[in-house]
């Protein structure tokens, strides 16, 4: 590929410039390179990086456009066909290994190579966004896993400690620790515990913790903390499985035990609340959420909620595991402006552009140096993070294998998983979950 752009560092933003033989629009012309997201915060966080690279790259304009989950995928998927998509979008990792075959990604390699893009600077998601050909079609921007969210009045209450949530021993046998903490959190509508003589497990007013069920493929704010701690992976290989493994004996007995928490009245059944994570922490109805760390700033802007975080737990091998995935942005392969495209996405993932966007706490950035002022961001807010990073500095996240077909395989194992966490099935749907996931794999 010819080299008809380079990125300067000299300013504050990554700067277009032409050189010889450039067939990109010129700054008479005006360039409009669009950017679209899915998540509604994160769209105001990187919109404040578009004044100074707009500033830095004259006639080159930046449109940030966000919609809603379900309606982003059609949209983006109407685009590719219609040949009308974004020239930038965020991108998920379910879906870019569809694309990338398709022909609809723009393979990044050269771009990063010609203009000295530090791609060594981000420090999650490249071995998930690199292809089966070897290239790299998203520079990962954000990197996110769960936690604990606890109520500190309910805690206290119970006679528990901070220590207690934050140390909590799990294995699939007895429960350890954790299930100490969660039976003696929940709370009968007769004010009787989950640890105490005569506790009714039909009527329950607080649960010790939300569902640990269903979860979809990779069980991300379910059971993928529990099940990754006895050794268990999701598929056979890091990425580009072959097979899924959920009848691999470690997550059956996984699987098994958190199903049981909701048999004795310790959880939630399955779909038995339709509020959202943060309103069940909020509302009472549960006294600790396993949820997201996307989801810190709207547990601590809870009116009237005094809340903590606590690590996942310490597994039967003397560790904690956290499943984490990287979004990333991408090109499409049919922008008309990819030199400026590639500009927009290589400042948005810069130091630069990440300590701005970062600072207001609605994601963890892909740059560590950024990921520690939204740490002291949200230090200075009240909310201890370290939950989080701690894991992140400690090497025990694990991202989820890459894998294409991911809406086929989800749509597939999905609703069996579903179907044994609200025991409309036993533990032999997980041979049909892995035969499944072959067939389509294979495809």
């Amino acid at each position: 590929m010819k080299k008809p752009f380079r990125l300067v560092a000299a300013t504050a933003a990554c700067t277009v410039v032409a050189a010889s033989g450039c067939s990109s629009a010129s700054d008479e012309d005006g360039v409009t390179i669009q950017w679209w997201t899915w998540d509604d915060k994160q769209a105001v966080s990187w919109e404040q990086c578009v004044p100074a690279f707009e500033e830095a790259n004259p006639g080159v304009q930046v449109e940030i456009s966000q919609y809603a989950w379900d309606d982003y995928w059609t949209k983006l998927t109407a685009g590719f066909v219609a040949g009308n998509a974004p020239d930038t979008f965020m991108d998920h990792m379910n879906n870019y290994p569809e694309y990338t075959s398709q022909g609809q990604l723009l393979p990044l390699d050269d771009y990063i190579e010609q203009t000295g893009y530090d791609i060594d600077q981000i420090a999650v998601g490249i071995d998930t966004w690199t292809y089966t050909d070897g290239s790299l079609y998203g520079i990962p921007k954000d990197w996110a896993t769960v936690a604990f969210y606890y109520n500190a009045d309910m805690l206290a209450d119970a006679g528990l400690t901070v220590d207690d949530v934050m140390n909590m021993t799990w294995n699939p046998e007895d429960g350890g620790t954790f299930e100490d903490v969660i039976a003696r959190l929940t709370v009968d509508e007769n004010g009787v515990r989950g640890d105490e003589p005569g506790f009714d497990a039909e009527n329950v007013a607080v649960y010790g913790i939300n569902s640990l069920g269903s979860g979809g493929v990779n069980g991300q704010d379910t059971w993928a903390n529990f099940a990754s701690t006895t050794g268990w992976t999701l598929g056979d290989e890091e990425n580009w499985p072959t097979t899924l493994q959920y009848s691999d004996p470690r997550y059956v007995a996984t699987a098994e035990y958190l199903r049981g928490l909701a048999e004795r009245g310790l959880t939630p059944e399955d779909g038995e609340f339709t509020l959202g994570q943060v309103e069940q922490l909020g509302s009472g109805s549960a006294a600790i959420v396993q949820s997201g760390s996307w989801n810190a700033t709207s547990f601590f802007g809870t009116e009237g909620l005094n809340v903590g975080i606590a690590p996942s737990v310490i597994g039967p091998e003397g560790e904690r595991r956290g499943l984490s995935n990287s979004n990333a942005d991408s090109i499409w392969a049919g922008t008309e402006h990819p030199d400026e495209a590639f500009a927009w996405i290589s400042y948005m993932n810069s130091p630069e552009c990440q300590d701005v966007a970062g600072a207001d706490g609605t994601f963890f950035p892909s740059i560590s140096s950024s990921m520690e002022v939204t740490s002291e961001a949200l230090s200075a807010q009240g909310i201890d993070v370290s939950p989080f990073t701690d894991q992140f500095e400690a090497g025990t996240l694990f991202e989820s294998p890459a894998f294409g077909r991911g809406e086929e395989v989800g749509a597939a194992v999905g609703p069996l998983s579903e179907a044994y966490f609200l025991f409309e099935r036993d533990a032999d749907v997980f041979e049909e979950m892995d035969e499944l996931s072959r067939e389509i794999l294979a495809q």
